[in-house]
């Protein structure tokens, strides 16, 4: 087991490295267009991760600068007003996470693994669901089977339901189940397919 978790995060570290030279020109264009929407450019969030570790998590920002006013965590919901018109596209198509290339690179996060979390939620599931912790054995991933076919969680029910997900990717992971992970993620997203 120690072996496959050296060669995921080798695999993590090159993919990495290539995918911010490969996508050096895409990002220097979104990051021109959010500048433009107003604000800063880079939102960062404490999201809970390897071994229950809190870290920062960095995505482009698709919300309006007022939208973090509120001391009180709050999901993004669909249609959600909060958001920018950039960040409305940036959203859909998942262009928003490409910050988090660097997240992966720093070891905070992997490609693929269950989504991080914010600790305000975490507590909520953990609450309903205590194997919830079995999670912390992975680094959590920008893509999922549950990305893939939960989409985005705006509510306790799809929490737990990506969790089941998760906890079977627990059990079956796999370099070969990750780079399909991979290759599903990008050609939906290539293909404009929204999830």
């Amino acid at each position: 087991m120690e072996h496959n978790i050296t060669l995921k995060r080798l695999f993590d570290i090159i993919l990495s490295l290539c995918s911010m030279v490969l996508f050096a020109i895409p990002v220097g264009i979104i990051w021109i267009a959010v500048l433009c929407s107003g604000g800063k450019t880079i939102y960062r969030q404490v999201r809970v991760g390897y071994r229950g570790r809190l870290f920062t998590l960095y995505k482009f920002r698709t919300m309006t600068q007022e939208a973090e006013e509120t001391k009180r965590p709050q999901l993004c919901v669909e249609e959600d007003e909060r958001t920018t018109r950039v960040g409305r596209f940036l959203r859909a198509h998942h262009l928003d996470e490409f910050p988090q290339l660097w997240n992966i690179l720093r070891g905070d996060m992997s490609f693929v693994g269950p989504r991080p979390e914010q600790p305000y939620f975490v507590e909520q599931i953990i609450a309903q669901r205590p194997d919830y912790v079995r999670l912390y054995a992975l680094r959590p991933g920008i893509f999922s089977m549950a990305t893939l076919y939960n989409g985005y969680t705006y509510n306790m029910e799809k929490m737990i339901r990506r969790l089941d997900m998760d906890l079977d990717y627990l059990e079956h992971r796999s370099l070969w189940l990750d780079i399909k992970i991979i290759w599903l993620t990008a050609t939906s997203i290539l293909t404009g397919k929204k999830f």
